[in-house]
């Protein structure tokens, strides 16, 4: 008897858990150039062919020299030898003399120390140098950013901007990657209309599919827009054929218990369904199955249901099937500057914001909590969890999920 024979709605831990055991990440590999890279996933670990910096340079504007020769500085002075600018290779430093020598400047051989040019001051050609000095103050030591044969990217992390700028300082033009996943994308339901269509009577506009391809490309997936789908079953089976030739499908609307609502029974006729209804609120008809082998992700069709739904479920499916290791969900723990009083029947995610209250950090909630109104979502920066049978009091400490982490 599979889970969707059973009465009851599953926790989210366990949908979590069963979404995750079936997927099967994916294997092809393109070599993409640096520029391209932001937000792929590096399908191997990328190893540094070069010490980073590649030399010892100076860590500022300012003057080297070898520490044992300020003793024999005449009235702290010693002779300027050579000027050493970034990009130039320095002559050995002559003993008993300073060079002038620029940030970024590799170090001539022989000197030890750099001074900073506001500690100095030069005159007839001679520097004039503080009596107290620190060995290899200011120097920037050769590989102390990055080590020769070290790796530099691992296998199955994402690249944010800071790790394109890692690998370009090691001269890397390429990267292995692995092939963004094409997903399906399709809403459900008569009464949408499309953004800069006329309204009409019994009509909405269609947010969920500005929501949802928005939530897609923000993890830099490629998006196969295949629009609204008819409110009849050879409709929806039509499209989820269709849809059935990316690498995922997600939709939206269709999988409650209503007349109109036919994205569950085209799954279950043309493959299978794997959960179905989930103690979470918003977003209990949530369902996970596959169509034709492709899998397929049910979203509920109230907005902020299918937004919460997305962050909560696809997106953790979505990372491990593009091939990222490690996701996590990161939480904080804030005190709450609300209170939550009725104890639910299913886990809530309560839309907040976390601010700065009186000098300390706390967390606030929408006043309404429907699952139809979207700008719940765009009011604050984050969910709260209220946990099954729980309320939560002025002050209590409550679990805080940041939108920055969860759209990334």
């Amino acid at each position: 008897m599979s889970y969707c024979d059973r009465p009851g709605l599953m926790p989210i831990e366990q949908a979590l858990k069963t979404i995750l055991a079936d997927v099967k990440s994916v294997t092809s590999v393109i070599e993409v150039p640096l520029v391209g890279c932001l937000g792929k996933v590096v399908a191997q670990d990328i190893v540094s062919f070069v010490d980073v910096p590649p030399t010892d340079n100076s860590a500022m504007d300012g003057y080297c020299l070898a520490l044992a020769d300020l003793e024999k500085a005449v009235d702290g002075m010693l002779p300027v030898s050579q000027r050493v600018p970034a990009g130039v290779v320095p002559e050995a430093l002559e003993p008993g003399t300073a060079a002038r020598i620029f940030t970024g400047a590799e170090v001539p051989e022989g000197a030890d120390v750099v001074v900073m040019q506001e500690s100095c001051s030069e005159q007839d050609g001679c520097v004039l140098l503080p009596p107290m000095l620190a060995l290899r103050d200011n120097i920037r030591d050769q590989g102390q950013d990055i080590l020769k044969g070290s790796v530099v990217v691992s296998k199955g992390q994402r690249l944010r901007p800071q790790e394109l700028g890692l690998l370009a300082s090691v001269g890397v033009g390429s990267v292995p990657v692995y092939k963004p996943l094409k997903v399906a994308l399709l809403s459900t339901g008569d009464e949408l209309i499309e953004p800069g269509e006329p309204a009409r009577p019994g009509t909405i506009f269609n947010s969920n599919r500005y929501t949802l391809r928005g939530l897609l490309q923000a993890l830099h997936f490629e998006v196969v827009d295949l629009g609204v789908v008819a409110d009849t079953f050879d409709a929806t089976e039509e499209a989820l054929i269709e849809a059935s030739s990316a690498d995922c499908i997600i939709s939206s609307g269709g999988v409650s218990v209503g007349e109109e609502d036919h994205v569950k029974l085209a799954i279950e006729k043309l493959g299978r369904l794997n959960l179905w209804k989930l103690a979470i609120k918003p977003g209990k008809p949530f369902a996970f199955g596959d169509v034709k082998g492709t899998p397929l992700l049910a979203l509920p069709g109230n907005p902020v249901a299918a937004f919460a739904t997305f962050l909560l479920l696809c997106r953790p499916y979505l990372l491990t099937k593009q091939g990222v290791g490690n996701i996590s969900t990161p939480t904080f723990t804030l005190p709450a500057n609300f209170s939550h009083k009725k104890a639910g029947m299913r886990q809530e995610y309560l839309r907040a914001n976390a601010e700065v209250v009186d000098g300390t950090m706390m967390v606030n909630t929408y006043p309404n909590q429907s699952s139809g109104v979207l700008s719940s979502t765009c009011w604050g920066n984050g969910l709260v969890l209220a946990p099954i049978g729980q309320t939560i009091q002025q002050g209590q400490a409550v679990m805080f999920m940041p939108y920055n982490d969860l759209l990334y």
